[in-house]
């Protein structure tokens, strides 16, 4: 034995400080920084809400910004995460309220690039309004102080293109279909009256300024334009551009 050679009792230590320390913490002397936050397979990134704009200028501000986007392709898809889902299961609190037309190329939430629990919607052929449409639009900002109502009329409107040619003709559309005709009388009329080459589109925004000026004079609702707390605006979204064009009532 004495002419091998005798063990390090420094590499001894060593070796043994780090196998013990290997099995404490599952590192090796090849890997032994911790993973960097965030990076784990496992971890799923957390949301916080966006925060709800309380004024009428504010949202109107975060709506457009959305339609930007959308324009653009720049999509964020905000607030559309199980975080969300769950923040707003309890109760909901939008900014904004949109009447729209039923039309499948003009869902509200994607073209304003908005998220769960933003937005109360609304959608009848050609933003036709009753009684019970009213109320749905009155229901935010008189319960839960939305700020921000949007009237959104849109290009190539199938709605208010076969009210006005029913109107136009004489010849009254079949079963329930006729009491959207007889809800966009009024802005037949008007498109009459102002004539040019597009009777059509001349009729789709004017009912849009009917809808969004009716809505802002409603006895409910204009205490709250009144004072600054509302804003009505009428709007009209191109379907070969994806732009929302503000036609009336935008809050400064």
């Amino acid at each position: 034995m004495d002419g091998a050679r005798r063990p390090d009792r420094r590499a001894l230590l060593t070796g043994g400080l780090c196998v013990a320390t290997a099995a404490l913490t599952g590192c090796s002397s090849t890997s032994g920084a911790p993973p960097a936050a965030g990076t784990s397979p496992q971890a799923r990134p957390t949301t916080q809400p966006t925060q709800r704009p309380t004024t009428p200028a504010a949202a109107f501000t975060r709506l457009m910004e959305g339609n930007q986007r959308w324009v653009s392709g720049a999509l964020q898809h905000p607030d559309r995460d199980p975080d969300r889902r769950e923040f707003v299961a309890q109760k909901q609190k939008p900014f904004g309220s949109v009447l729209a037309c039923i039309d499948s190329r003009v869902p509200p939430e994607l073209l304003f690039d908005t998220g769960l629990g933003d937005l109360y919607v609304m959608r009848t052929g050609g933003e036709a309004i009753d009684p019970v449409v009213t109320g749905s639009v009155e229901y935010g900002p008189m319960t839960s102080g939305t700020p921000l109502i949007v009237v959104l009329g849109h290009q190539r409107c199938g709605a208010v293109e076969a009210s006005y040619t029913s109107l136009r003709d004489g010849k009254p559309l079949p079963g329930n279909l006729e009491a959207i005709v007889r809800a966009l009388r009024p802005a037949y009329e008007q498109a009459v009256r102002e004539g040019g080459s597009d009777p059509v589109d001349t009729m789709a925004r004017a009912q849009v300024t009917l809808t969004a000026a009716d809505l802002r004079s409603n006895q409910d609702l204009a205490p709250l334009v009144r004072k600054g707390a509302l804003a009505v605006v009428g709007a009209y979204y191109s379907l070969d551009t994806g732009r929302v064009e503000v036609l009336s009532g935008a809050p400064s």
